[in-house]
């Protein structure tokens, strides 16, 4: 191949090569958006899986104040349940002793006891007299007792009422705050679903997205070859016509030389005076003047 037709072949070549870089760097565009595209929904992804983990971490403490209100309101109900067993145990005595209740108010049966007693103390009395007073004040302050217990039962009735309705209001503030707190943590229970499900889509996409981008990479192999082969015989060939030129300078320094050789062998002859290259050559050739 003629040194023309390697320069042709070159131009050729470049020309392809030029076609091969433009098609590769549309292909590295090409992946280098599908790079950013991907980039982008995983920094999308990395956030919602923050997100998510502050809403676990929000949820959690409020199930864990679920949990304590519960506690709460359990041990308030076992109050309750106490109490009005109390209140129960309570009402059946109320009620065995109203039975026994005279029907004399207590204030008139202490001032006939007070009576008795006066009668027992001023007025002489023989023994049969005062033992039977004595068995009346007996009896006067059993009835009297039977009066002052049950006042005492029903005022402890009226404490262990207000005690319960204490109770209660303290039960139904804890039901409404572990209401309360129940609907805020699944609020954010499904919030949290949400964003999983949200974040699971954005990982899906990004990962059919870096799919795209590995196999737009891999569309681009083929042409890496062919350039690193293009680019290889270009500067074989390049070699080839730099290796010539060298060749063609030395056959040309060698035929001026055997000219120059010749003009002065042939002045040396006439007995001209020779140029200093002419010297030099004749010289290289073991020839002097004198010779």
């Amino acid at each position: 191949m003629s040194k023309t037709d390697k320069t042709q072949k070159i131009k050729e070549l470049t020309q392809k090569l030029s076609g091969l870089k433009e098609q590769m760097s549309r292909l590295n565009a090409e992946a280098r958006e599908w790079a950013e595209k991907r980039n982008k929904l995983n920094e999308q992804f990395k956030n919602l899986r923050a997100e998510t983990l502050e809403l676990r971490s929000e949820r959690d403490k409020l199930n864990e104040k679920v949990k304590e209100l519960k506690q709460q309101r359990n041990k308030m109900k076992t109050e309750i349940r106490e109490k009005i067993g109390e209140i129960k145990k309570l009402s059946q005595e109320i009620k065995a002793l109203t039975k026994k209740k005279p029907s004399i108010n207590s204030q008139t049966l202490q001032k006939k006891v007070e009576s008795i007693e006066w009668t027992i103390q001023t007025t002489p009395l023989d023994l049969e007299e005062e033992k039977e007073l004595v068995e009346q004040v007996k009896q006067l302050e059993i009835r009297l007792n039977i009066r002052r217990k049950l006042g005492q039962l029903n005022q402890k009735m009226l404490e262990l009422h207000a005690e319960l309705k204490a109770i209660e209001t303290k039960n139904r503030h804890y039901h409404e705050k572990l209401t309360e707190t129940a609907q805020k943590s699944q609020g954010i229970h499904e919030r949290m679903l949400e964003k999983i499900a949200e974040a699971e889509e954005l990982k899906m996409e990004a990962d059919n997205l870096h799919q795209l981008f590995l196999r737009t990479k891999e569309r681009t192999k083929p042409f890496q070859g062919k350039i690193i082969e293009i680019l290889d015989r270009i500067k074989r060939l390049k070699e080839e016509i730099r290796e010539e030129e060298e060749k063609e300078k030395k056959r040309i320094e060698e035929v001026l030389r055997e000219k120059l050789e010749k003009r002065a062998r042939e002045k040396l002859k006439r007995g001209e005076k020779l140029t200093w290259e002419e010297f030099q050559i004749l010289a290289e050739k073991g020839m002097t003047a004198q010779d």
